[in-house]
């Protein structure tokens, strides 16, 4: 997808769509993203009015596509006792406990967390509460970890960058902004440090070459010694959401 700024229209029944108009583009289409962003791409001699008229036309279609994207995506993990799960530093425990609130302690590389036992543990609430204790162990272990490791990846490979971000995002492991600006995912602190490097080293060369054309990739492969389609074929089989 070309950088460019798109155009947002919410629709009642289905939500947020953006439009993208560029002179590339050789036809009206609409694209069904798995992230459940619904794009149109707008190609000359078209205008907004014309691709609104278009995604009107294709409501049906549009909806049963979201509607097969939900079907094929996992269903949350429930934590529980036997659940493993393990970031960079920590393994969870999850436990029932004599209590009437969830808690959370870290100790010796094991976050615990001890819920009340008269509650089931597959309760909603107490998913949510769980789900956001790992969240914000994961958010203090990357904030740790992942500014000093781009940095270091930075010098080594001789790129410059502005500020470095981190956040809680639901569909990339990273981004990099025109003025080079750097995002990363906290959930990258779930992945091998091999993974992490390339992401890091991924946003690292989107300094330099903004699209993933052939000098991206080039570029990719000299600093991860020609191993970046492997690399990014491993990143595949993971996912940012904690299922």
């Amino acid at each position: 997808m070309p950088n460019t700024i798109p155009t947002i229209i919410t629709f009642d029944t289905i939500g947020e769509v953006a439009f993208y108009k560029n002179r590339r583009y050789k036809r009206l289409s609409i694209k069904v993203r798995a992230d459940d962003r619904v794009r149109v791409l707008i190609p000359p001699g078209y205008d907004i009015k014309d691709a609104v008229v278009f995604v009107q036309e294709k409501l049906s279609w549009i909806q049963q596509s979201l509607k097969k994207l939900e079907e094929r995506r996992p269903r949350p993990t429930i934590f529980d006792e036997s659940t493993e799960f393990r970031s960079r530093t920590f393994l969870l425990r999850v436990e029932g406990a004599t209590r009437n609130d969830v808690r959370l302690f870290y100790y010796n590389g094991i976050l615990k967390v001890q819920y009340p036992d008269h509650i089931p543990v597959s309760h909603p609430r107490i998913q949510e509460l769980i789900r956001s204790g790992i969240v914000e162990a994961l958010r203090r272990e990357a904030k740790h970890f992942l500014p000093k490791r781009l940095e270091e990846l930075a010098k080594y490979h001789g790129f410059n960058y502005r500020v470095v971000t981190i956040k809680n995002l639901k569909s990339r492991w990273g981004s990099c902004s025109t003025v080079n600006n750097i995002n990363l995912n906290l959930h990258l602190m779930r992945l091998p440090d091999r993974l992490i490097d390339y992401v890091l080293i991924h946003e690292l060369c989107h300094t330099v070459e903004k699209n993933h054309g052939p000098g991206f990739w080039n570029l990719l492969d000299k600093c991860t010694g020609g191993m970046a389609r492997q690399l990014d074929a491993e990143m595949k089989k993971y996912r940012t959401q904690l299922f």
